[in-house]
């Protein structure tokens, strides 16, 4: 199962100071398994191998993503992962945080 994506992340998800794990967050160019349409998001399961020279990472359940274009590398508290999963970016993610911190209690 092989999935091209762009606009990606790498997304080390951490609990206060533990590293939980990493997962790709991305824009799908070409799904070869059908399970995504170009356009859409995705946000892996936990990444379980990297290759630099391939520009792939292969995920928990078997997926892998080939990585087209530079990425940026990200890091996302658990307690905000939902909103990883529900399809928002990690600059997304920072700038809703930005603002919860910015308003009066």
């Amino acid at each position: 199962m092989k999935t091209i994506v762009t606009n990606w992340f790498i997304v080390s998800v951490m609990s206060e100071n533990e590293h939980v794990g990493d997962v790709i967050w991305a824009i799908i160019d070409e799904d070869f398994s059908c399970r995504f349409l170009k356009g859409d998001y995705v946000c892996s399961s936990k990444i379980v191998e990297i290759n630099n020279q391939a520009k792939s990472a292969k995920t928990n359940s078997g997926s892998v993503y080939i990585l087209k274009g530079k990425g940026t590398k990200a890091i996302v508290d658990f307690n905000d992962f939902e909103l990883l999963r529900a399809g928002f970016s990690p600059p997304q993610i920072k700038a809703l945080n930005s603002v919860k911190t910015a308003l009066p209690h």
